[in-house]
């Protein structure tokens, strides 16, 4: 954690949390091939709808963290992206759950089976989803 994302009680600042799920969706979306061209070529983008943090222990200066992230496909037109925020000697931080959606870059609208959409445009879902 570094100072200036503190709060004033020395807390690392809400804010910031969602920063860090940020963070790890997009490298995981990278590693994955989710920001390649595929998708671009597919007029495709993912899209937040929804994130919600459930705050489980502190977070203070110093602290050092590991940031995890998964997806979780369904039905519908939306999936999740969970992540957790673990501190090094393994303790639960934070838990953040997101709701996506994949949106059709010409037409502003969410697409149906975002899963088969994002695989299609050559996404590994197997990096992207350890339930695939």
């Amino acid at each position: 954690m570094r100072h200036y994302e503190l709060d004033t009680l020395g807390h690392l600042n809400h804010a910031v949390y969602h920063s860090y799920g940020e963070v790890s969706r997009l490298e995981l979306m990278e590693l994955a091939g989710g920001l390649n061209a595929g998708m671009r070529d597919a007029n495709l983008a993912f899209v937040l709808l929804e994130s919600h943090i459930v705050f489980r222990r502190e977070l203070r200066a110093g602290d050092v963290v590991d940031v995890t992230c998964d997806a979780k496909f369904g039905t519908g037109k939306t999936f999740h992206m969970d992540s957790n925020i673990y501190k090094v000697d393994g303790t639960l931080s934070a838990e953040i759950t997101c709701t996506l959606g994949l949106m059709d870059l010409e037409r502003r609208k969410l697409v149906d089976d975002p899963r088969g959409r994002i695989e299609r445009a050559g996404v590994d879902l197997k990096v992207l989803s350890t339930s695939e």
